[in-house]
């Protein structure tokens, strides 16, 4: 694309149209494909239960070492696995600029890109919805699942992504002071608040006392919120808490995730140089890591991803742009991409495959073990079973979707 359609945002497409061999804006990145691929066989990882292996063999570092990083942290604090959800969140938001300045391109209106954002963060939502009840009788009316939590969001992050480029940044750092601001004034929980009664241990060790008290497990602003919001939906009983903590306003700090996701975007877009890009990645590293740590270092907002906080928007958010910049030089600059191609498989059809994860996972596990028995997975010994028959479940996903990225069918909103 050599020119830039009238319609179309300056700051989302328009700086790419002419660079020294600067990339199209339309073209693809591999280094988005690999991330995508990754985040998603993180997620898919979870079918090997690789964390059980430390049960069995007490005191080993490096077993430990791996359930700390597949699996999520009680309360505060964040694993590897954490940031599968902020990794599928930041990647929405950096393919936006990618898919406005296509859409555009081919003679796309500003309302017509504006009706598809609102159906598709309405998929997203309903699509969530459906997910969390397969295993319900009945309509489980949940928001704080990656779908939901994305789709919630999607529209205003679609809309925020139209403006120019400082609204981009200050509505970022806006959502983050103001979603802090309003837990910092709401009242904290008494001291002889009823833990037991909300799902949490009287002597659970990962609360806070005072000011950082306000983000402490079903006592917070976000749970005082589901509390009422939750309870205007049919349900089986009234809503009192989240067993995992989890809450639906953590999808106003989300979208701070997605816009992070699409500044980086936009820097992959623009006609910089590599020496120049990795500069402002650089800095937005440095700022998001050191920003998320220090609040929580100093007690002002925990970092805690159940509620995303906003110490945790910006760690994750920094990590997840280190991950980025990374495989940007990898993938895009030394254009060193044979190893990832398993990935690409995987993250061309990602909301396939993370459907596919919630209904056929289980099925498959349990068909080879009824066809082939569990002999061939306890070729290491039974303790290794589960393992194995993860291993070999997630390669007949991976097959599937190996197929089908042959066939070139991909599974998009």
């Amino acid at each position: 694309m050599n020119q830039t359609p009238p319609s179309q945002p300056r700051d989302v497409a328009t700086d790419s149209a002419q660079s020294d061999g600067a990339a199209k804006p339309t073209s693809r990145k591999a280094s988005i494909d690999v991330f995508r691929g990754m985040v998603m066989f993180l997620m898919l990882a979870e079918v090997m239960h690789l964390a059980e292996l430390a049960e069995h063999f007490p005191g080993n570092r490096l077993l430990e070492w791996i359930r700390f990083h597949t699996t999520h942290v009680a309360w505060e604090g964040c694993s590897l696995h954490d940031l599968i959800q902020p990794g599928f969140t930041f990647l929405v938001g950096v393919s936006m600029p990618f898919s406005i300045a296509s859409r555009l391109s081919r003679g796309g209106s500003t309302f017509r890109l504006l009706a598809h954002a609102a159906w598709r963060a309405a998929v997203l939502v309903i699509t969530g919805i459906v997910l969390r009840s397969l295993h319900s009788d009945r309509t489980v009316f949940t928001f704080e699942d990656t779908l939901t939590q994305i789709g919630l969001g999607y529209f205003f992050v679609f809309v925020i992504a139209l403006g120019p480029r400082w609204i981009h940044y200050v509505t970022t750092v806006g959502i983050l002071v103001l979603f802090w601001l309003a837990f910092a004034v709401s009242p904290a929980p008494p001291p002889d608040f009823d833990y037991p009664s909300v799902g949490v241990p009287a002597d659970w060790p990962h609360h806070h006392d005072g000011f950082a008290s306000r983000w402490n497990k079903n006592s917070n602003l976000s749970w005082q919120f589901d509390r009422w919001y939750l309870n205007l939906f049919p349900r089986e009983a009234p809503f009192e808490f989240n067993r995992g903590g989890y809450s639906t306003l953590s999808f106003v700090p989300t979208m701070a995730t997605m816009l992070t996701g699409l500044l980086a975007g936009v820097w992959l877009m623009a006609p910089l140089s590599l020496g120049q890009r990795m500069s402002r990645f650089g800095l937005a590293i440095v700022i998001a890591l050191a920003g998320g740590w220090l609040l929580d270092w100093m007690d002002l907002c925990p970092l805690v991803k159940r509620i995303w906080t906003p110490s945790f928007a910006l760690w994750s958010g920094g990590c997840c742009l280190f991950w980025l910049a990374a495989l940007h030089l990898i993938c895009d600059a030394g254009k060193w991409n044979r190893w990832a191609f398993p990935f690409i498989v995987i993250g061309s059809n990602s909301i396939l495959i993370y459907v596919m994860s919630w209904t056929v996972e289980s099925p498959i596990r349990a068909m080879l073990l009824r066809h082939f028995g569990e002999t061939p997975f306890a070729i290491l010994g039974q303790t290794f079973v589960p393992q194995l028959s993860g291993a070999a479940t997630l390669a007949v996903m991976f097959g599937v979707l190996l197929w089908l990225y042959r066939k070139r069918i991909f599974v998009k909103i």
